[in-house]
């Protein structure tokens, strides 16, 4: 089939290849022409046949949104528009109404993989009509991976970046889980080959897993991590998971606590800290230490 992708950037670029691969025409855009296969969305619509399936690989937000309003004008009905970035699953919903008034159908893809994807398949998950998703069906095909797992229709518009953001909320927890015990390990003085250690549970144990797959190869780059400044930034997905957990009333105390310890690492001196230090010397007489 033919497919107009919109982002080329390490997730789109990879994507594209990958979906060639599996002997599907794709047409890309991209706002670096380097990148891209046309140099307008309006030429990307017109070199596609009818009805046209355009995937869009752009931020969240307003670039999001901009191309699916630019979309809404160029394609005519029967046309159906993928949102394979991390938008939010509510702005899912605000899409899906802007382009059926059209006429154009919508599917919402929630995309896992990174820049292993292109070789191991992506994770999907997708939301919206059965009838927009079967269009969209042999491109998710090439884009899974091998065997009968790896994708999911997950429901309803906005069900797939939703089942994409608990994900990726689960990811946080897991990484914290693992760095947590990392850095213990590291502290005492009685194991002194911690990388072998991490190594170690890669077979047999419980908690092995692709995670810890890729923590053992940091490791392998960089034993004690000293090139690495403690600080990690966080993409939306955890803070939309507490903030859904919050208007669900389901306990995410694992979750929560990921994200904020993720915020916490952005202080180079907490403002907290200073409160408990003056405090637990005020009522102890415990000793603070002065800048």
């Amino acid at each position: 089939m033919e497919l107009g992708l919109v982002g080329l950037g390490k997730m789109g670029g990879n994507m594209r290849e990958r979906i060639r691969r599996a002997g599907h025409t794709v047409i890309g855009y991209d706002r670096n022409a380097d990148l891209a296969d046309v140099h307008s969305l309006e030429e990307l619509v017109g070199k596609l046949s009818g009805p046209r399936v355009v995937w869009v690989m752009v931020p969240a937000g307003e670039p999001t949104q901009s191309t699916v309003d630019q979309l809404a004008e160029l394609l005519e009905p029967g046309d159906v528009v993928v949102d394979g970035g991390n938008s939010r699953w509510t702005d899912d919903e605000r899409h899906a109404e802007e382009l059926a008034a059209k006429g154009i159908g919508f599917v919402d893809c929630g995309v896992s993989g990174g820049v292993w994807g292109l070789e191991n398949g992506y994770a999907l998950m997708y939301g919206g009509d059965a009838e927009h998703v079967a269009k969209v069906q042999p491109v998710f095909d090439a884009l899974k991976p091998e065997g009968d797992f790896g994708s999911v229709h997950a429901g309803k518009v906005g069900a797939g970046h939703f089942a994409k953001m608990v994900h990726n909320g689960i990811e946080y927890a897991m990484m914290q889980a693992y760095a947590e015990g990392w850095e213990l390990l590291e502290k005492v003085d009685s194991v002194t080959d911690v990388r072998e250690v991490f190594r170690s549970w890669q077979q047999g144990t419980v908690i092995r897993s692709w995670l810890l797959d890729l923590a053992v190869n940091a490791l392998d780059e960089d034993e004690h991590l000293q090139g690495l400044r403690g600080y990690a930034q966080d993409s939306g997905e955890g803070r939309w998971t507490v903030e859904a957990a919050i208007d669900n009333a389901v306990p995410l105390p694992a979750i929560t606590a990921s994200l904020f310890a993720r915020f916490a690492s952005r202080q180079e001196d907490s403002p907290q800290m200073k409160m408990i230090a003056a405090l637990r010397n005020q009522f102890g007489g415990h000793a603070v230490e002065k800048k």
